[in-house]
This record gives structure tokens, sequence and C-alpha cells, in this order.
């Protein structure tokens, strides 16, 4: 019987996260259709303060708003600027290039995040992780293409370095995730970015015109269900059966190029691309091999 409850868990979970997927896929499309038009620090506001009203009241809802102002400080405060960087070096990385070289050089977070883990969080990583980690960098030379003949422009290493501003963010969450409860972390991190974005981007901040809501509110709600379906994935279901459906993403995003831009990745993109993914799925099996040996 546990068993079955725990396969339907998984099941239910890895319909939450292709939901989540198609989800970050469309916002991420709002993002690179916004791109075109506003600055990037500029798109990285828009993208928090459009979704700052729905998780307002998605906190007053699970009565969130209560010590809301007893948190811990400097870590919120380093999470938004890590995140307000992050977004806005994406949106400048997606202007640039397909949604499909984005994430596949983008892919390369996970090893990131267990490469950092050593070093901020103290964890032991086993020789074949490093070697996993070497082989995801590897993978995204291929993306890259330091030849000259690929995307090693401007774009790709923005999109490169918002991976690890994502990594750093991560683990800061772990860290905050201990001290703090989830609502407080997602209200402060989606105010702070909105109000920190905002100010960087005013100085050249141009006029957003009314046939530019849809767009708006799509990214909006894009972003917030995302976050929901996602939070949802890994609250109910075993991270090693439902983190690969992650990388779903590469799918919708050669879709969504192809439909939107007539733009196809070439077989370089697509080789780097796999190499990643297959550190990444190895990554999060060692995890799951290493969290049940701890706890049997």
């Amino acid at each position: 019987m546990q068993a079955l409850s725990g396969s339907v868990g998984n099941l239910r979970s890895i319909y939450m996260m292709l939901i989540a997927v198609v989800m970050f896929s469309l916002m991420d499309t709002a993002m690179k259709l916004l791109a075109a038009d506003f600055p990037a620090m500029q798109v990285a506001s828009l993208r928090s303060l459009a979704s700052l009203p729905l998780i307002v009241a998605y906190v007053a809802w699970r009565g969130g708003f209560t010590s809301i102002l007893r948190v811990h400080w400097p870590l919120h405060l380093l999470r938004a600027g890590l995140g307000i960087m992050m977004l806005a070096l994406f949106a400048f990385g997606v202007n640039q290039l397909s949604l499909a070289e984005a994430y596949s050089i983008f892919f390369i977070a996970p090893a990131l995040i267990t490469a950092l883990s050593v070093w901020i969080l103290k964890e032991r990583v086993s020789g074949g992780q490093w070697v996993a980690i070497a082989v995801g960098m590897a993978g995204v030379l291929v993306v890259l293409r330091p030849s000259g003949e690929g995307v090693l422009t401007m774009g790709g290493l923005a999109i490169l370095a918002a991976a690890a501003m994502y990594a750093v963010s991560s683990i800061t969450g772990r860290i905050l995730s201990r001290l703090d409860s989830s609502a407080h972390m997602v209200f402060w991190l989606m105010t702070l970015m909105a109000i920190g974005a905002t100010a960087l981007a005013w100085p050249n901040w141009k006029a957003v015109p009314l046939e530019r809501l849809p767009l708006l509110c799509g990214l909006a709600f894009s972003g917030f269900f995302a976050q929901l379906a996602i939070t949802e994935a890994f609250a109910h279901g075993e991270a090693s059966r439902v983190a690969p459906f992650e990388y779903s993403a590469l799918a919708w995003g050669v879709g969504l190029d192809w439909v939107l831009w007539q733009v196809l990745p070439d077989r370089y993109t697509l080789i780097g691309a796999a190499i990643i993914i297959a550190s990444g799925l190895y990554l999060i099996r060692r995890e799951t091999v290493h969290t049940e040996s701890e706890h049997p």
C-alpha cells in the first residue's frame, strides 16, 4: 500500500513538474518578447512587479503575514540581489539567443549547485560527482563553441552568469529555508526584487504601451503558477523521479523558437545539451542515493 501511495505521489508530482516547465517556458518567452523593446533591467523589474499582486494575495491566503518582518534580513537581501541580477542577465541573454540555446547553457545550474554545496554548505562530493560536473562544463563549451562559430557571445556568457547566480541563490535558499517560512521567503524575494530592479531600471525606464498589457498579464500568471506547480511537484514526489522532467524545457524551447521565430538549434547545441543533461541526471541520481544511505 505504501508503494502504491509513493507511485501515485510521484505521478502527481511529475504532472506538476510538466505543468511548471510549460509555465516557465511561457514566462521566458514573454521575457524574450519584452527584452526586444525594453532594457534588460526593466524586464527584470516588470517580471517582479507583474507577479507581486498575485504573490501578496497568495501569502495573505496562506496567513503568511504573521510576523512578516521577523525574518533573517541579510539572507533575504542577498537572495533578492542575486535574483535581480539573474533575471536581468537572463533577459539580456535570451534577447540574443534562441530559447533552446539559452536553456542548454542554463542546464549547467545543477552541476554548479553541487560544486557550491561543497564550499558553502560543507557537503561531501564524490569523485564521480566531480567528474559529472566537469562533463557538464564540457557540454557548456560544446554549446558555446569558443572557436567563434557558436554562441560564445555576450548573450551566451550572460546566460552562463545567470545560471551561476541561480546556483548561489539556490544554496542561499537552502540555508534560509531552515530559518524562515516558505511564505516569507516567497514574499520578500518578489518584493525586494521588485523594489531593487525598479530602482536600478528607473533612470533608463521606457514607457510601457497599453498593447503590452496582455503580455504582462501572461508574464505574471505564468511565473506565479510555475512557482506553485514546481513547489507542489517537489512536495509530494521523490526528487530523483521528478527533477529529470525539468529538462523537458528544451523541447518547449525548440518548439517555441520554431513557432514564433522560425529558428531551430544546430547539432552542436543539441549535442552540448545532451551532455549537460546527462551530467545533471547523474548528479540527481547520486544525490538521491546519498540521501537514502543517510536515512535508511
